[in-house]
């Protein structure tokens, strides 16, 4: 066997492994371990006031977050872009992506691994500091294109970092599908991580026409304003909304390491095809 030929399976048993243990994290991600701390701290707020948010709210936020994933979507994405800096990252995935061509290793993978995790955490500190001021000072509903800006932004560097762009209705659809699974839970979340499944192989394989963006943004705006009632409504109350905070952070960081897992399998099953 050529030296050649050995990197080449070398390769194709590490990309078979990786693809291994993104399916376990992905199982991990669907049976998650009970939160302590919203348990005994966060829990028992939210129930007493539950009964408190008047039945109106729900559309109000539909309405606003609607509102906000068009602003975003349509006019947000160029002051995003603003907070990070794209050509850098697109610079050190192709760098990375080259080097794992060409040395087949995945130990260059690892590197698109720690970048995206590095904007995870950041983003998620972010949501933390925005949920809290403004949960303090008693706003609630003004601050949701904000938050929105800081979940795209969160899944935006990801994109970006494992050799993706965000600037198709296709690849917004595919972002929107992600959010919806990440905050989603048990048969639900089953049926959008499906739905994310689907649509990432069809646009990987070029077979996506006539995307109806419209729609996405509007189930995306029902699943977030179903996960966020209460903590708008708490956010929303002077001195109680700094809970706001704990819960924004809680959003940010599952989406970013939903989108990271999806991401990244998209990466490798392309990697895969690539070795066939």
């Amino acid at each position: 066997m050529s030296m050649q030929n050995k990197a080449e399976n070398t390769m194709k048993q590490a990309l078979a492994k990786q693809l291994k243990n993104i399916e376990k994290q992905e199982k991990k991600l669907f049976n998650p371990k009970e939160n302590t701390f919203i348990k005994t701290k966060i829990t028992p707020v939210v129930d007493m006031i539950q009964d408190k948010i008047p039945d109106k709210l729900k559309l109000t936020l539909d309405t606003a977050f609607y509102k906000g994933f068009q602003l975003v979507f349509k006019k947000g994405n160029a002051y995003i872009e603003k907070t990070y800096n794209k050509d850098k990252i697109k610079l050190e995935h192709d760098l990375n992506n080259y080097a794992v061509e060409k040395y087949k290793s995945v130990r260059h993978i690892k590197k698109l691994d720690q970048q995206s995790n590095l904007s995870k955490t950041i983003n998620s500190s972010i949501a933390v500091v925005e949920g809290g001021v403004l949960g303090f000072l008693g706003i609630g509903l003004p601050d949701i294109p904000l938050f929105i800006s800081v979940i795209l932004r969160t899944v935006n560097e990801i994109t970006l970092r494992y050799g993706y762009s965000y600037d198709t209705d296709e690849e917004k659809a595919y972002i929107l599908t992600l959010i919806c699974g990440a905050i989603t839970q048990g048969d639900r979340q089953q049926e959008w991580n499906e739905k994310a499944e689907a649509l990432g192989a069809q646009i990987d394989s070029g077979l996506v026409w006539d995307i109806d963006l419209d729609s996405y943004i509007k189930e995306t705006s029902n699943v977030l304003s179903d996960a966020l009632l209460t903590a708008k409504f708490i956010q929303g109350i002077p001195f109680v909304g700094v809970i706001g905070g704990v819960v924004n952070h809680s959003i940010i960081s599952r989406i970013g390491k939903y989108a990271g897992i999806k991401y990244k399998k998209r990466y490798l099953l392309h990697k895969v095809k690539e070795q066939a």
